[in-house]
């Protein structure tokens, strides 16, 4: 009896080390995500509203053109 309460003991203690690692892990992962998406969101509106890569007005004037029914393809050609 005394082995087999052994081999449990052994059991127990190796799923808990084993589970307390993997939860840090994960919360590490967690963590790593939120920094990404914070990052991610300061790029997109440094864009947007910087007047960097994209600007407001050139957007609404693609919105727009798309809304009017005109494709790129179209745009621009000599029609007779």
């Amino acid at each position: 009896m005394e082995g087999i309460q052994t081999l449990l003991v052994v059991v127990v203690v190796s799923l808990t080390t084993l589970l307390v690692i993997v939860g840090i892990q994960i919360v590490m992962v967690i963590i790593d995500l939120r920094k990404s998406i914070k990052r991610l969101n300061s790029i997109l509106e440094d864009a947007i509203l910087g007047g960097g890569l994209i600007r407001p007005e050139k957007l609404t004037g693609v919105l727009s053109m798309f809304r009017k029914g005109k494709g790129v393809t179209s745009h621009g050609e000599n029609r007779i």
